[in-house]
């Protein structure tokens, strides 16, 4: 199965494509399965940044903007569901800074097809670190975004399969993020070219039973390429790793 689950458009405001235009930009390379999740804050407040003009960030509610995005997605799956399988995500920023990013405590994201979570590592995620706790606060299955999961595991002084078996048992999973456009500055994600040449990493991985997810993080339609997400998909079932979703 070739996935993409990592895909942004309008709703983020980092981008300026349509839902619809990252669609056919997913289909017209070869993509089967495309998840759409954009950011929480731009879906939410419908703006570039998390700020409202009545109380606490952490204490609104998205309320009917999460609900509407959704539905705009889930329309997708419908027309184009002979062309290629869709999901509808969010991302959830969870850095807690002078712009208040942090998904608010009110807000329920349970309904959607899964979520990615930003910023774990951050001394300033809204996490505290802790992902099983915060991805049981989401209620859907979720994931960690463009994170050295290794290094982080390092930080906390735990050991990583215990850690990765325990992601596992919890359903959440790991994004390998293939990301190569010039809103990140066509720069590349280390941990993805580390973790597919450590056999180690793979190891652990492969029995601790977790499940992985590729995403190219695309805010560009016409930049996209697709080739970056074949080419780690078909390495990651080459080596015997699992996909999240792959059975759907």
């Amino acid at each position: 199965m070739i996935q993409d689950l990592h895909t942004h458009t309008f709703y983020s405001f980092c981008s300026e494509d349509t839902p619809e235009q990252a669609v056919e930009a997913a289909i017209a390379g070869g993509i089967q399965m495309l998840g759409i999740c954009d950011h929480n804050y731009g879906v939410g407040c419908a703006r570039t940044e998390f700020c409202y003009d009545k109380g606490p960030c952490l204490t609104a509610d998205y309320g009917k903007t999460l609900r509407r995005y959704n539905n705009h997605i889930n329309l997708l799956k419908d027309k184009y569901g002979k062309k290629i399988k869709i999901f509808s995500g969010i991302e959830i920023c969870t850095l807690l800074n002078e712009h208040s990013y942090a998904l608010p405590n009110q807000a329920d994201v349970s309904f959607f097809d899964y979520c990615l979570v930003e910023n774990l590592d951050h001394p300033n995620s809204l996490t505290g670190g802790d992902i099983f706790s915060f991805a049981k606060r989401c209620g859907c299955p979720t994931g960690i975004a463009h994170t050295d999961l290794f290094a982080f595991i390092r930080s906390l002084g735990e050991d990583p399969y215990r850690y990765f078996r325990k992601m596992a048992e919890n359903g959440i999973f790991w994004e390998m993020n293939v990301n190569y456009d010039s809103l990140h500055g066509y720069k590349t994600h280390d941990y993805v070219t580390e973790f597919l040449r450590s056999k180690e990493q793979q190891e652990i991985v492969k029995k601790s039973g977790v499940r992985l997810s590729v995403g190219f993080d695309g805010h560009v339609a016409k930049e996209y390429k697709a080739s970056r997400v074949k080419t780690v998909c078909t390495a990651l079932k080459a080596l015997g790793l699992r996909l999240v979703f792959e059975d759907r």
